[in-house]
C-alpha cells in the first residue's frame, strides 16, 4: 500500500535533469514520485493543492539519488549479520551520504552463513520497504566463487569453484533477489554460471579473478558485462598480458566499478580509468564495511579482525578489507582527481548503476514519473538533503525549513 505524505515542493534551485541543467527550477513531489519539474517561471498551483516548500539556497544543486551496487555495511551493521536490524541500520544510515538505494552485498563465508544472509536479505527486500530510507534493490553475491590467488579479504578457506546447483539453491533462498554476482570466470564451471546468469538477467561480474585477457573475452561472450572494483584483486595490466584490467579498458561491454577513496586506487589511476572508460563506463561504489560512520578501532569482516585507522581498513597482514568511503565523498573525489564535471560524476553514481540494474525506468535520474530519490548538494558538493521515495531521509543539521 502506497504511503501518503505531504507533497513536497523544491524551488529556486539548480536541477540536473536527464542530461541538462535547469538553472532556476522547481520539482513537485507527490505520492513518492516526481510529478512535475521545470523552470520556476512555469510553476503553477491548483487551488486545492497544499505543498510543503523546503527552504533551500538557490546555489544548491539537485541531483538524482546515488545507487551503491557494492556495499557490505555501515554504522556498525553488515549484510552478513543476517538480521533485520542490520539492514534497517544500513537503510537509515546511507541517505546521509546521498545513497538512496543499494545492493546488500555478501561475502565469502561458510555456506550456512551465506544462506542465512541471503534468506534475511531476500525477505527484507520483498516486504514493503518504507519511504524515508535507502531502498535495497537486491543482493550482490560477492564470492565464494572467486580465485584463491586473488582472495584479498575474502576468507580463503571458504572459497569454492563456481557451482550452478548451489547457486540455484541460493537464488530460491534469496527470493530471486540476487541481482549481481562477483565470480572468477576462469575457474572450472565459471563460464557455465556466467551463461546461466545471463539467462536470468543477473549481472555477471568479473572480480577476485586471475583471468587472462582471452579468458575475460570468453566470459564476455558468455554474458559477463561488469567488473568488480577495477584494479583491486584482479590480474593487472601487463604489456604481454592485458589481463582483466586491460580487458576492462578495451571492451565497452564491461562496466567497471571503482572505489574512489584515494586508498584503493591511486588518483592518477582513477584518472586513467576515467580517460579509458569515460563517464558511461564507470560505476562508483564504496565497497564499505561496518566501520563506515564509526571511529578508528577493531571491527569484524567475515569473521576476520579488521583494524580501521585514518581512512584505511586492513586485515592483520595489511590487506585492504573493504573501505569506509561514503559515496558522496566518492563523488567529490572523482571530480577532484579527474577534473570531470559534477554531472559526469552523477552519471557514474546514479545513471550507470540504474541502467545496469535495469531500473532506469524508475531510478537514476530526475524525471517526471520516476521515484522521488533526490540529493541536494551545497556549493562544496557536500550532501545537504536527501529525499528517498518522496520523504526526507536526511537533512544536514536536522533542518529542512
Amino acid at each position: 500500500m502506497t504511503a501518503k505524505f505531504t507533497p513536497i515542493l523544491l524551488k529556486g534551485i539548480q536541477i540536473y535533469a536527464e542530461g541538462q541543467w535547469i538553472e532556476d527550477g522547481y520539482i513537485k513531489i507527490k505520492d513518492q514520485k516526481i510529478v512535475e519539474l521545470g523552470p520556476i517561471k512555469n510553476l503553477t498551483f491548483e487551488e486545492e493543492e497544499e505543498w510543503e516548500a523546503l527552504d533551500i539556497p538557490s546555489s544548491y544543486q539537485a541531483v538524482p539519488g546515488f545507487i551503491d551496487v557494492h556495499i557490505h555495511g555501515a554504522n556498525g551493521a553488515d549484510t552478513m549479520d543476517a538480521t533485520q536490524e542490520a539492514l534497517d541500520t544500513m537503510t537509515q544510515a546511507l541517505p546521509a551520504e546521498g545513497t538512496t538505494s543499494f545492493l546488500a552485498t555478501t561475502m565469502t563465508q561458510e555456506e550456512k552463513r551465506i544462506e542465512e544472509a541471503l534468506l534475511n536479505a531476500g525477505h527484507y527486500i520483498k516486504k514493503d520497504q518504507s519511504p524515508g530510507k535507502a531502498e535495497i534493490l537486491g543482493i550482490h553475491l560477492e564470492g565464494p566463487f572467486v580465485n584463491k590467488k586473488k582472495a584479498g579479504a575474502q576468507p580463503i578457506q571458504h572459497i569454492v569453484n563456481p557451482n550452478l546447483k548451489l547457486f540455484k539453491k541460493w537464488e530460491d533462498l534469496a527470493n530471486q533477489s540476487i541481482k549481481l554476482v562477483t565470480l572468477a570466470p576462469e575457474l572450472p564451471d565459471g563460464l557455465e554460471l556466467v551463461s546461466y546468469l545471463k539467462t536470468k538477467e543477473i549481472i555477471a561480474s568479473i572480480g577476485h579473478s586471475d583471468a587472462t585477457f582471452e579468458e575475460v573475452i570468453q566470459a564476455i561472450d558468455a554474458g559477463a558485462n561488469h567488473v568488480t572494483h577495477l584494479y583491486n584483486q584482479m590480474r593487472s595490466l601487463h604489456h604481454r598480458e592485458p589481463g582483466v584490467v586491460g580487458a576492462a579498458f578495451l571492451r565497452e561491454e564491461l562496466k567497471a566499478e571503482l572505489i574512489v577513496d584515494g586508498v584503493h586506487v591511486h588518483p592518477e589511476m582513477v584518472k586513467l580509468a576515467y580517460k579509458q572508460k569515460g563517464k558511461k563506463g564507470i560505476i562508483l561504489i564504496t565497497d564499505a564495511m561496518r566501520a563506515k560512520c564509526l571511529k578508528n578501532g577493531h571491527y569484524d569482516l567475515g569473521g576476520q579482525d579488521v583494524v580501521v585507522q585514518d581512512g584505511r581498513a586492513t586485515l592483520s597482514d595489511g590487506t585492504l578489507a573493504g573501505s569506509i568511503l561514503k559515496l558522496g565523498q566518492g563523488i567529490k573525489n572523482i571530480v577532484a582527481f579527474t577534473g570531470c564535471k559534477l554531472e559526469e560524476a552523477v552519471e557514474m553514481a546514479a545513471v550507470n548503476p540504474a541502467k545496469q540494474l535495469k531500473v532506469f525506468d524508475r531510478k537514476g535520474s530526475i524525471s517526471k514519473g520516476k521515484d522521488a530519490d533526490i540529493v541536494i548538494l551545497d556549493e562544496n558538493l557536500d550532501v545537504y538533503l536527501t529525499i528517498c521515495r518522496g520523504k526526507v531521509a536526511y537533512a544536514k543539521g536536522g533542518k529542512t525549513k
